[in-house]
């Protein structure tokens, strides 16, 4: 029998970015880039383990945007365009490096690893990625949790509780409808709690959700067992708080396993380093140099200077670092069980993103991590927040604080001088929405769609991505760009419909350019009930 639990949960989130309106949209490669070095190689990971008979537990968010890009057929359609060129560009590598044999190896390496997404993308699950895991879960082995409908800030958005409750419904709606099941869990958006929103989780059978640690270590009554067991709101929902050790093992930048100099370089692309005419086919249409995937280089140290990355090497660290991981949870699942009258609960919340993508060797060390967990040691077990829950129903009674697992914990990074102005329309235009859901609550023909399109665009504008965005200075421009854009749609809208002049032509238009949720229920922006508020 384990001494203790480990709960790992990848958190799966991209924006919804989808532009059908233009050939070839840059932003479109975040998600392209994903699922070629993330969302597949760990399908890969999981039904390998799943073949061999490793018994194991992984809880992952997958957000509704990114459901949404999944299934969306124009993105699928666009994603086998974009893996039939990098499958062409490692075979003219593979030529090119023919006389160079470490960079020879790297080049047949990438095609090996593009065919076999391909393969996994187009024969085995015919452009859907998402029932890949959808099987996963039925298997017993993957927890799927949804998150907020645009992953909006709830603590900045809660002056408006319509809001929450519509991002809630509306993510529970849609899970609902693409994994034939009710989610038992929810990720926080940006772990973001404001004390109050659990009624709303509540409402919608959502029986946990995850805090950073400060948000159980602040609660209102200090909890008896820290951060290794779950504390249930006064809602009746249980709130699970992140392990800071584990955290600080994967995350941290001077001690955190993704910067060994064993492991690839992400900043070194072929797309930067190459002959311009020769790269130039597979870059932006423009001209414009941009990152390919093929990365040939290790991190080697902080200098200009990289050496040829060695896959052996790499994965020889992951595995060092899995075994290493492992033994730092046996000694503490050890030490904590001897001070309590339960099993502790590690919880080691990462994004999922992290995992093959920033980290290329991310996939093989859970892969390592999850077969020494199951092998090698009996101190600790895996498994999910339900069936904690399953085996502690009785747990103490808190409000955690507010809080969030963005940089100082609070709410400074979705709120300051570069993204502050947004607030103002969001929460006015989540004011009118509400006025409009009141005056027709059973529209039908076009004022049903136009309720519906404005429904979209709001919580489109509302995504947590873009003041995100705005504060790193990455593709600001863009976020800038797409809050102006559905706030301006939005009220486009709301002036067609309380006018009763609906513009057929221009709805059509929007509809197709935003196109996610359609089965949205813009009724979630009713006024809410009394207990939600706070």
């Amino acid at each position: 029998m384990p001494q203790g639990y480990l709960a790992i949960v990848l958190h799966s989130h991209l924006p919804y970015v989808r532009h059908p309106e233009h050939e070839f949209f840059l932003e479109e490669r975040w998600f392209f880039e994903a699922m070629t070095e993330c969302y597949i190689p760990l399908i890969h990971i999981f039904e390998a383990l799943v073949k061999d008979g490793v018994d194991f537990r992984i809880t992952m968010s997958i957000t509704p945007p990114l459901m949404s890009m999944m299934t969306d057929e124009l993105l699928q359609q666009r994603y086998s365009q974009h893996i039939t060129r990098l499958i062409e560009l490692a075979e003219k590598e593979e030529e090119r490096t023919r006389w160079e044999p470490k960079f020879h190896r790297l080049a047949r390496m990438y095609k090996k690893l593009f065919i076999n997404a391909s393969r996994t993308f187009h024969d085995r699950y015919h452009r859907n990625v998402l029932n890949a895991f959808k099987k996963l879960q039925d298997y017993g082995v993957l927890e799927i949790i949804t998150s907020g409908a645009t992953h909006g800030y709830f603590p900045l958005l809660g002056i408006r509780r319509e809001s929450i409750r519509a991002q809630v419904g509306v993510a529970v709606d849609l899970y609902t409808k693409l994994m034939g099941k009710k989610p038992r869990g929810i990720w926080l958006p940006e772990c973001g709690y404001n004390p109050g929103d659990d009624f709303i989780l509540e409402e919608f059978g959502l029986k946990y959700f995850f805090v950073d640690t400060h948000g159980i270590m602040h609660a209102e009554t200090r909890p008896k067992y820290g951060v290794f067991a779950p504390v249930y709101c006064p809602s009746g929902v249980a709130a699970f708080g992140r392990d800071t050790e584990t955290s600080k093992q994967v995350w941290s930048v001077n001690e955190g396993y993704p910067g060994d100099f064993d492991y690839r370089e992400y900043y070194r692309d072929i797309g930067w380093d190459l002959d311009y005419d020769y790269i130039k086919p597979y870059i932006h249409p423009n001209g414009q140099r941009i990152n390919t995937g093929i990365k040939y280089y290790r991190i080697t140290g902080k200098t200009n200077h990289k050496q040829p990355y060695n896959p052996d090497h790499a994965l020889e660290k992951a595995a060092i670092h899995a075994g290493n991981f492992m033994f730092n949870r046996e000694k503490q699942v050890e030490f904590l069980a001897g001070i309590m009258d339960r099993k502790p609960l590690i919880v080691s919340p990462y994004d999922a993103e992290l995992f093959g993508h920033w980290w290329f060797e991310g996939p093989q060390f859970l892969n390592y991590l999850i077969r020494k967990i199951a092998c090698d040691q009996k101190t600790i077990k895996l498994v999910t927040p339900s069936e904690y829950l399953a085996e502690y129903p009785v747990n103490q009674m808190t409000v955690p604080s507010a809080s969030s697992w963005g940089y100082k914990g609070y709410h400074e990074v979705w709120l300051e001088g570069s993204n502050d102005w947004i607030y103002p329309h969001l929460h006015k235009a989540s004011e009118r929405m509400t006025q409009l859901a009141s005056m027709f609550p059973q529209a039908q023909g076009d004022l049903l769609r136009a309720l519906k399109q404005a429904a979209r665009e709001l919580l489109l504008a509302q995504s947590s991505d873009w003041a995100f965005i705005m504060k790193t200075g990455t593709m600001a421009d863009y976020a800038r760009k797409r809050t102006k854009l559905h706030i301006h749609r939005f009220n486009g809208l709301y002036e067609d419909i309380k006018w009763n002049k609906i513009n057929p032509s221009w709805l059509a238009e929007l509809e197709y350019k935003d196109n996610i949720f359609p089965d949205i229920d813009y009724t979630y922006f009713l006024p809410c009930k009394s207990k939600t508020a706070v």
